[in-house]
């Protein structure tokens, strides 16, 4: 593990320890298509004054390297925080271009160095392509020159190929990996199977959507009644926080918060982050039996996929208005969500089947698939009448 994690520098716990939760930059408030920077500043500002200092973005976020010198970085000290953002070497075509990156957010951000540098979204589709453009040696050249403090990667694949990564890059000082309670035994994620890895091999590991994209705030009924049953008082959002800051070697919890409350609710859970107990464990095992036969689409909403449809598809606002169909059978809300999605813009049916958007997706959804069905289910819409 290098020395800077966890050091001097970094606000911790008693323990020398992060705290356990960390502010990902990549659902903040808009104001139209814009950033809304004065109520990030707020957020940020919660935060802050909280004590806890992890932040997250990443060259790929619209607006947020920039968000986070305007909210962060110009109106605190350096020392009081830790910044984390990320190569992504996905949709470059050359390396220079790819290299690139890093100086473009150290100019966006006016940080001076990161704390955290990832590589970004390594899966068995791109990762020979960090190594051919020789972004492993990059990042460490940086580091050498003091301009990263801690190299990792963030990870959307099996554990063979994590295990591989890890072995021929012992460098590597945490990894960033998708862990929530729905995803632990789920086969397209291997959440257990990433963290048991990343373990065996030492490495601190940071969690992202631990609230999986925000299903977990509002899971199904019937998930919501077991849990609301057993702690009347608590969140649904609380559970998912709970077992993800539980495990052992976490660094730090992501959670992408969009609003002033969800701010004040995750630093309420995660100041002092309790347990879950051994009856809550077991709730948590039914909990993921439900969802494990649930036909709802894994969608967490991040976006990736927009970046890369050539028709401009809405495809995550269609998802959500599937699962409200798929999930809770309200067929009437489903039509209602689907036609403000797409009104104006494209809808399903404008599937060109390219898949560019499933060489991205970190969830590996069949994406043509499911608009496919989508634009069958919503076959009456203006959109998609044909």
């Amino acid at each position: 593990m290098n020395k800077n994690l966890g050091n001097e520098n970094q606000k911790t716990t008693e323990s020398g320890e992060l705290r356990k939760l960390g502010f990902g930059m990549m659902r903040l408030p808009r104001r139209g298509v814009n950033i809304d920077l004065e109520r990030t500043g707020r957020m940020v500002d919660l935060f802050m004054e909280a004590g806890f200092t992890y932040f997250d973005t990443a060259f790929i976020y619209p607006g947020s390297e920039n968000a986070v010198r305007r909210a962060l970085v110009e109106r605190y000290p350096r020392e009081r925080y830790q910044l984390a953002t990320k190569l992504y070497a996905g949709v470059m075509p050359t390396a220079g271009a790819a290299k690139r990156e890093f100086a473009s957010s150290l100019r966006k951000t006016g940080a001076g160095f990161f704390d955290y540098y990832l590589l970004h979204s390594l899966r068995g589709s791109n990762v020979k392509k960090y190594e051919k453009f020789g972004l492993w040696d990059f990042v460490g050249e940086q580091k050498e020159k003091g301009l990263i403090r801690n190299i990792g990667f963030s990870f959307h694949d099996g554990p063979e190929l994590l295990d591989e990564i890890l072995t021929k890059h012992p460098e590597t000082d945490f990894v960033q990996l998708q862990i929530n309670y729905a995803d632990w035994d789920d086969t397209r994620v291997s959440a257990r199977a990433n963290y048991e890895t990343a373990r065996r091999h030492g490495k601190p590991v940071v969690i992202m959507e631990p609230v999986k994209g925000g299903r977990l705030a509002d899971p199904p009924k019937e998930v919501k009644q077991l849990l609301l049953e057993y702690a009347p008082g608590a969140s649904c959002a609380s559970w998912a926080l709970r077992f993800a800051a539980s495990l052992e070697g976490v660094l730090t919890v992501l959670s992408g918060m969009s609003t002033e409350e969800q701010v004040m609710e995750n630093i309420r859970l995660l100041a002092e982050p309790e347990p879950l107990n051994r009856e809550e464990q077991r709730i948590i095992r039914r909990v993921r039996a439900i969802m494990g036969a649930s036909k709802e689409i894994p969608c967490t909403a991040c976006g990736y996929c927009l970046e890369q449809c050539p028709k401009e598809i809405p495809i995550p606002d269609i998802f959500t208005a599937m699962n409200s169909w798929l999930g809770a059978g309200q067929a009437a809300e489903a039509q209602t969500q689907y036609e403000a999605a797409t009104k104006g813009g494209s809808g399903a049916g404008d599937c060109i089947r390219c898949g560019a958007c499933e060489e991205i997706c970190p969830q590996q959804i069949e994406i043509r698939k499911e608009l496919a069905a989508a634009a069958e289910k919503f076959a009456g819409s203006r959109r998609d009448e044909k």
